[in-house]
């Protein structure tokens, strides 16, 4: 596949997880960090769209321990949660 129809798709998965709150989280991360990612970085989020919504808002709130495989970089860059815009 393409890069640009993986980002398509992965922008499809990150905004129709099943929540609002996901969807904002999740959705609102990818669209705004997602144009520097590299093939490693679009991989690691492909594998958190795998992940149940409730473990990855848990992680990024710090409410539970973020798994050793999940740590890194952008897990630390999505716990900063300043990328998520809620209409009004």
């Amino acid at each position: 596949m393409n890069r640009e129809d993986r980002l398509k798709r992965l922008r499809f998965r990150a905004w129709h997880r099943g929540t609002r709150e996901a969807d904002y989280m999740i959705g609102g991360f990818f669209d705004r960090l997602h144009q520097g990612w590299d093939e490693e970085a679009l991989d690691w989020f492909e594998g958190l769209l795998n992940q149940e919504d409730a473990d990855i808002l848990g992680w990024v709130m710090r409410t539970i321990p973020v798994p050793a495989a999940w740590e890194g970089p952008l897990m630390e860059r999505m716990q900063r949660v300043d990328y998520v815009d809620i209409p009004r």
